[in-house]
């Protein structure tokens, strides 16, 4: 009997919030509609400017339900709440930050993973220092985009060499199936997902085919 090649996985990530305004709101409905289509690893949420305990609030029903589908939920720049509002980790947008991050989430294993990695040293570093994950070709501060290019150069790079998990962001839903068979072990998804004109459910579906039609490369 012949084992299945493995494929990538899919991780969510929300949008950034510019108006904190009944947040999450619909994004709440788009994202548990995501994930109960599709099999999802973990999500990514990125949070709006409020106070601790008006954001715990918000969060603690919102992570449930995500939990409810088998993904795990990480919080971007909040290490503070992790654990009070129910989360699995935290999600470091500043790779500056990922040292006291790591001392204050992992005596309570909580995964931390990194991103805005500009450089393959950083990469390194952060991998060095024991992030569970190093994430590439994300949407910069300004909403740019690396060119895909470069990602997948990226991507293909450390699934190569490296053991630490990586994550690679694809811009739409035509980037996850070139993303995956550079042997990352996931690919992130946010625009492409909530901006569907079809809605999140079509596109997590089509973005889980993807994935399921392209084998990695051994490694």
């Amino acid at each position: 009997m012949t084992e299945e090649a493995p494929t990538a996985r899919l991780v969510l990530m929300t949008p950034p919030v510019l108006d904190p305004t009944g947040w999450p709101g619909t994004i709440a409905d788009a994202l548990v509609a995501a994930v109960s289509a599709a099999p999802v690893d973990a999500v990514l949420l990125r949070l709006p400017k409020l106070d601790d305990r008006a954001l715990t609030k918000l969060l603690k029903p919102l992570v449930a339900s995500v939990q409810e589908h088998n993904a795990a939920v990480l919080l971007e720049d909040a290490p503070e709440i992790v654990a009070r509002a129910g989360a699995d980790g935290c999600h470091v947008g500043n790779p500056a930050r990922l040292g006291a991050t790591l001392e204050a989430m992992k005596p309570h294993d909580r995964m931390v993973g990194v991103g805005a990695l500009r450089a393959r040293h950083d990469a390194m570093e952060a991998a060095e220092l024991g992030c569970d994950y190093v994430l590439f070709g994300e949407p910069r501060a300004d909403g740019s985009l690396p060119p895909l290019s470069g990602v997948l150069e990226r991507a293909q790079w450390w699934a190569e060499l490296f053991q630490t998990p990586c994550i690679a962001y694809a811009p739409t839903l035509d980037d996850v199936a070139p993303l995956a068979a550079t042997g990352c072990e996931f690919v992130a998804l946010c625009d492409a997902v909530f901006s569907h004109p079809s809605g999140a459910a079509e596109a997590i579906q089509r973005a889980h085919e993807a994935l399921a039609a392209t084998p990695q490369p051994a490694r």
